[in-house]
């Protein structure tokens, strides 16, 4: 009798921290993937505003805070834009002075705390840039998925696809320089997004289910007279766009890519996203098998997708070595396979999906480079 009450006191506590380590993987798993639009990334610090002055905002000093470039600056009820670090303003050490260049709403106070975001505008085409847009519903799988059409004269379209931490609102940092080359802009919302609807199971996929609603904006472009169209994503948008590339049935419409910051390797992004969540380290791997088993994520379908061998028109991919979420080996080595067909831009100092704003002007040119001969 002691031998199998001892063997069942053994056996439940085994399945007890079974059951105990389940949890914990769902628990790691969620708080990696669930979605969370429009607010900063995990890992980007708080900052304390110290003063503020004409066209001009002390921030604490910080390698965030010191990043060259021009960021989104935001916190409780304010939205900014700052540009790049004044060192000629007299400064306290532990402190950053960046040119103010203008605040869009809310104010900016002492003592406020704020993150930078690489989303600099609030709003709409037409409220933020005065750019004429219309409000366009498309049907996708889930239900109708709101978006932003930006007419232009071509008869290829650039549609643009957010990714992790932001919303349709973050591609209008290049919508003003593709609408002055005329160029048909269809800004998208999807799965999980705000207006758009809610994936059943809660979480992100990381774009392996979240591509069947570019899939549709494709479908949509075409049905209004896009003759080809060019997928433009940022990080898991931009594996959206490698999986609608190798899977859509109007893949053959698709004349290029635009892959910033891309999400290559799902594995490691969600370990790197659950990291800077502040997930116990003994729990990333329960979270990966957690992640897998709930949302149905395979590296094969991604591997795929992003496979060399496999990709069939032109990319144009902007990625820098200081991405801590997406890893840039990835992109590199996806380059360094097709030279003839995939262009790395490599950006330094700046962090995941803010790669046109570390220099606005040097990547707008490249796009220009990209997009002239596949319009």
């Amino acid at each position: 009798m002691r031998s199998g009450t001892g063997a069942a006191v053994a056996a439940s506590s085994v399945i007890g921290v079974g059951a105990a380590a389940v949890v914990a993987g769902r628990y790691a798993s969620g708080v990696a993937l669930r979605p969370r639009p429009g607010r900063p990334l995990p890992g980007e610090p708080r900052l304390t505003v110290h003063a503020t002055g004409p066209g001009r905002v002390t921030l604490t000093r910080d390698l965030a805070s010191l990043r060259p470039g021009v960021y989104g600056l935001e916190g409780p009820g304010v939205h900014a834009i700052v540009g790049r670090v004044l060192d000629e303003v007299p400064h306290e050490p532990d402190a950053v002075v960046r040119r103010l260049e203008r605040v869009h709403h809310g104010t900016l106070d002492a003592g406020m705390r704020v993150r930078l975001t690489p989303q600099l505008h609030s709003g709409t085409p037409s409220s933020a840039l005065g750019v004429a847009h219309q409000d366009v519903e498309i049907p996708g799988e889930l239900g109708t998925l709101p978006a932003w059409y930006v007419p232009g004269g071509r008869t290829t379209w650039v549609i643009t696809v957010h990714g992790l931490g932001t919303t349709r609102e973050h591609p209008l940092n290049v919508l003003g320089f593709l609408a002055t080359r005329q160029l048909p802009v269809l800004d998208i919302a999807y799965r999980g997004d705000p207006g758009a609807p809610r994936p059943a199971d809660g979480l992100g996929h990381l774009g392996d289910s979240e591509w069947r609603d570019l899939d549709a904006a494709i479908h949509h472009a075409v049905r209004r007279g896009a003759r080809r169209v060019v997928l433009y994503g940022w990080s898991t948008g931009a594996a959206m766009a490698l999986h609608a590339a190798a899977r859509s049935g109007l893949r053959d419409r698709i004349a290029g890519l635009v892959l910033d910051s891309p999400v290559l390797e799902w594995e490691a992004t969600l370990r790197a996203l659950a990291t800077a969540r502040r997930v116990p380290l003994p729990l990333l791997p329960l979270a990966v098998r957690a992640a897998q088993g709930r949302t149905g994520l395979h590296g094969s379908a991604l591997r795929e997708a992003a496979d060399p061998d496999a990709l069939r028109v032109p990319a144009l991919v902007f990625h820098g070595p200081d991405d801590h979420l997406a890893d840039w080996t990835a992109s590199r080595a996806l380059a360094e396979r097709r030279p003839g067909l995939v262009t790395l831009r490599t950006v330094r100092r700046a962090p995941h999906a803010a790669m046109w704003n570390a220099d606005p002007d040097r990547y707008e040119e490249s796009l220009r480079r990209f997009l002239t001969p596949l319009v």
